[in-house]
């Protein structure tokens, strides 16, 4: 079985997971944590869970979603995953990350790079790797379908849609690869999002306002 466990993370509000198997196999996704606070939230979950972190992967590589990637690299001993066109995306933060407010910022090089289409081991579990962009250049999302449960990232929240005005982004392709990519999975499949609250693929492809039947845009 896979388990998920969000944390809500950084004055952005952004939803960090940690998804692990029975045997307690984990991988970090998206680690926002950015103070030695949410640092330790995590790290006591981890612990009273007794799991071991393998690997640490990034939707995509906005700033709020990689403000802990160079700690969790060296606290777990971990390789950080990313899309290839990913890598601007998360070179730049290092420049910007101040203009936020983040001067203590720390970049982290990805070790490996993801594939659509690929399966991503958890233990024995398995997270298939879709290309979503339109948000970001790379942004991938990570689909457990025995269970019906995805990763979005920043591509589909409940009632809304990533912001496509960033550097690489692009509003037609997101609703494009929305419908293409994520409106192909089960309607029951939920969707964890890089900020709010879960939603399911079948509420959305009726009351989402940008992709789904009843949109006005």
């Amino acid at each position: 079985m896979l388990h998920i466990k969000s944390f809500t993370f950084n004055p952005f509000q952004e939803n960090s997971y940690l998804v692990h198997d029975d045997s307690g196999t984990a991988v970090l996704i998206d680690p926002g944590c950015h103070t030695a606070a949410e640092r330790s939230e995590l790290e006591d979950y981890i612990a009273a869970k007794a799991l071991k972190v393998v690997n640490l992967l990034n939707t995509h590589c906005h700033i709020d979603h990689v403000l802990g990637n160079a700690w969790a690299k060296k606290r777990f001993g971990i390789p950080l995953w990313i899309h290839r066109q990913e890598i601007p995306v998360l070179k730049s933060v290092e420049v910007y990350a101040p203009n936020y407010g983040f001067h203590g910022y720390e970049s982290a090089e990805a070790d490996h790079f993801l594939e659509e289409g690929q399966l991503f081991k958890v233990g024995e579990e398995s997270l298939k790797v879709l290309f979503v962009p339109g948000h970001a250049p790379g942004h991938v999302v990570f689909y457990h379908e025995d269970s019906g449960q995805c990763i979005g990232g920043d591509t589909l929240f409940k009632g809304s849609i990533g912001r496509t005005d960033l550097p690489g982004g692009n509003h037609d392709l997101l609703l494009e690869k929305i419908k293409s990519e994520l409106f192909s999975l089960p309607d029951g499949t939920v969707v964890y999002p890089g900020h709010g609250p879960e939603t399911t693929i079948g509420f959305e492809k009726v009351y989402n306002p940008f992709v789904g039947e009843r949109a006005i845009y």
